[in-house]
């Protein structure tokens, strides 16, 4: 069989339906990653659903406790042809954020696969049940086209708590750097560029939750009897905010700013189109940090958002001066920025503006990644996209979102590439979570065709991993 025929039989399995009727079992598995206790589905989703599958391609499963106590738990599936072969990584995550099952519209159950149009909906359809169940299907499909023959072994790491921050994943992978050894990671998650824009990225923006609070006394004041003496809280922190960040979104601490663009960046990006999509939100050209594109501004610079604002009470306001105020901020980052200093020079910026009553606070952080754009994977994956698609690929340097991928950048020192299979507006994360049937059935031939090369590759005597 050659790759034209292989990638037709792909198009036509994925027809018989069997790839949608797999997401619909994942699908119904309740894997609420983020919640207070780790609910026992996100054992079950391993070992009853995700185990036996991958066993009839020849892993060998185990499903390791995580190294944090009370943490979900992570699975390590193997398929060795040769210990002397290269080795290839694939990660997923196979949790969900909660369902917010009475949010959805109606006729709609985060629990239940249903398809309208060429919408597939259900929570994880997206992320990330949908896009590894087609990253994995694809690697099926080429081990029975060439009968169980691939030239390279793979690894498989799935977590379960990707939406709770990964919690343990860095610690599992630094302790298990024998198990997890390999040449390369190709994974999926995130969205492409846009639905008919076949995409891959190379790393992740970092992020950083902070908080700000300012607490200047125990209790709430009549603010007739004590307004003009007393000092608000509230009022000093959303002037102490205006000093990170101006009206216009725009970075004012020099501290929190990206480094200056890169050349090879700046040409990577300069074809990106953000916000043209059907679903996307209208996006604001004057919004952010001066004199870039708007592809620019998400992927290679640096956003700073307040999540939330909070003090005395807003749903039902009274008369009284608050006691106390806070403010959750998020810092987007990328590579190169001294992120690790943020709570230092957020505090020492607003002491010097008089704001020494702010309290600082780090929240969470997960590490900004970026694969060279030169690296030999990035042209060789992307040519085999390009050859399946007829279609030009889009390479971003990262994502604008966060992902785990410093644990195979840093820890296991992957190259690593993400091919991901859904689009801006998926509701990721929202009601109504949805996955494009058409991007489905080109991904799953992106995939089949990028392991049927690498196969085909792995067996010609010049061609190296390294």
């Amino acid at each position: 069989m050659n790759r034209e025929n292989f990638l037709s039989s792909v198009q036509a399995w994925f027809e018989q339906g069997e790839l949608q009727k797999a997401l619909a079992s994942r699908i119904a598995y309740k894997t609420e990653g983020d919640l207070p206790v780790a609910p026992q589905e996100l054992w079950g989703y391993l070992q009853d659903e995700i185990t036996p599958y991958l066993e009839k391609m020849g892993f060998v499963s185990e499903i390791f406790d995580n190294p944090i106590s009370g943490a979900a738990p992570i699975l390590v599936s193997r398929r060795i042809e040769d210990v002397n072969l290269p080795t290839l990584l694939i990660y997923a995550h196979g949790d969900v954020v909660n369902g917010q099952d009475t949010r959805w519209q109606e006729g709609l159950n985060p629990w239940l696969l249903s398809q309208d149009g060429e919408r597939w909906y259900g929570r994880g359809s997206a992320d990330n049940k949908g896009q590894h169940t087609i990253t994995l299907f694809g690697l099926e499909r080429v081990l029975k086209a060439r009968e169980g023959v691939l030239g390279f072994n793979v690894t498989v790491l799935m977590e379960m708590g990707e939406e709770a921050g990964s919690p343990g994943l860095g610690n599992f992978c630094e302790s298990q750097k024998e198990l997890l050894k390999a040449n390369l990671l190709i994974a999926s998650d995130g969205p492409r560029v846009n639905a008919e824009t076949p995409t891959i990225f190379l790393g992740s923006r970092g992020l950083v939750n902070f908080s700000l609070q300012v607490k200047s006394r125990d209790k709430a004041y009549h603010s007739g009897n004590w307004g003009g003496v007393l000092v608000n809280p509230a009022t000093r922190l959303v002037h102490a905010l205006s000093h990170l960040v101006d009206a216009h979104g725009k970075i004012l601490l020099d501290d929190l700013k990206a480094p200056a663009l890169d050349p090879l960046i700046r040409d990577a990006l300069k074809s990106v189109v953000v916000g043209k999509g059907k679903d996307d939100p209208a996006i604001d050209l004057a919004w952010g940090q001066l004199g870039l594109t708007p592809a620019e501004k998400l992927i290679a610079s640096n956003t700073l958002e307040i999540l939330a604002l909070g003090s005395g009470q807003p749903d039902r306001p009274v008369n009284a001066i608050p006691s106390q105020a806070i403010a959750h901020c998020q810092l987007r980052f990328v590579v190169g920025t001294d992120w690790n200093n943020l709570l230092k020079h957020v505090h020492d910026y607003l002491v010097k503006l008089g704001f020494d009553d702010v309290v600082v606070r780090v929240n969470a952080f997960t590490p900004a990644t970026r694969l060279d754009l030169k690296n030999p994977w990035v042209n060789w994956v992307k040519s085999s996209i390009e050859k399946t698609t007829g279609k030009q690929a889009t390479v971003l340097p990262n994502l604008a979102g966060s992902l785990p991928n410093d644990v195979f950048a840093d820890i296991l020192g992957l190259p690593t590439i993400w091919v991901p299979h859904s689009y801006p507006a998926c509701n990721q994360h929202a009601p109504n979570e949805h996955m494009l049937k058409p991007v489905a059935a080109e991904g799953l031939k992106m995939m089949a065709g990028i392991f049927w090369d690498l196969s085909e590759k792995s067996t010609a005597t010049n061609f190296s991993w390294n």
